[in-house]
């Protein structure tokens, strides 16, 4: 469902993923796990169209992912780590707004928004401002948006940060329910390697742009002689602590806009 095929990304002479390849498997859920600055962010926002790769090549749903964009975009959906949605509108009116986008049929519209919000428990929050929502409220809506156009694939970047110990179990709930259902391919990322360990039938881990591994929990911790994930993780990508991460996509343009404004 999707292949990463020695996919490199530079911005300047800044190299963000260093000739990375994997592939996650329909139906099946992947956690791509590493530090602060490892290429996740960047990773994600390639496969999602939101930048393009500087070699190498990508596939989503059997398109590819720089020459076919617009079915790419159809065949996703997305829960980003920072919040996108209209805190000025009600539910209800962020999952019409999704549906126009996606151009989803009229007649479709409502029986799919109130399926979805039934699902994440907020049918009866739908004409609340979502202003007035709770952190984990939000994100099971963000959830549900992604879901109306019925996607293929499901990227969750870092979907639970910042969430209660219950919402986080109540989320991956939803989206273990998801896979299983409706055999949809589930990417994400977290920094709770618990959530990695319990719900991913396998793990990437990166660091400094690189893949350093992929498999399961159990062969991590067979690969680096480890009792836990974490241990595995640490022994993989070090202890010392690191910045916190600076998204390169970011730093490059706003390099790009200072120099042009001189």
């Amino acid at each position: 469902m999707i292949e990463v095929e020695h996919v490199t990304k530079r911005f300047g002479n800044f190299t963000a993923v260093k000739d990375v390849s994997f592939n996650v498997n329909k139906g099946e859920m992947f956690a791509l796990l590493g530090p602060n600055g490892a290429g996740k962010s960047t990773t994600i926002k390639m496969l999602t169209t939101l930048i393009k790769p500087t070699s190498g090549k990508l596939i989503l749903n059997g398109f590819d992912v720089v020459k076919d964009q617009d079915a790419t975009r159809r065949s996703f959906g997305i829960v980003f780590q920072d919040p996108s949605l209209d805190t000025d509108l009600t539910a209800y009116e962020n999952m019409q707004i999704h549906a126009v986008m996606y151009h989803i049929p009229s007649k479709e519209i409502a029986p799919r928004i109130e399926e979805l919000l039934n699902l994440v428990e907020l049918w009866d929050k739908r004409k609340n401002m979502v202003k007035t929502f709770s952190g984990g409220m939000k994100r099971r809506l963000e959830i549900a948006r992604g879901l109306l156009h019925h996607p293929k694939v499901l990227f969750l970047d870092e979907p639970t940060l910042g969430l209660d110990a219950q919402t986080r179990n109540l989320l991956w709930q939803y989206v273990s329910n998801l896979t299983k259902e409706k055999e949809m391919t589930v990417l994400f990322t977290t920094h709770y390697l618990e959530e990695a360990e319990a719900n991913a039938s396998r793990i990437a881990i990166v660091d400094h742009g690189k893949l350093l591994t992929v498999g399961t929990a159990a062969e991590l911790m067979k690969l680096t002689s480890t009792k836990s994930l974490e241990q595995a993780y640490l022994s993989l990508t070090g202890k010392e602590l690191r910045d916190k991460e600076v998204d390169p996509h970011d730093a490059w343009l706003e390099r790009h806009r200072t120099r042009s404004m001189r």
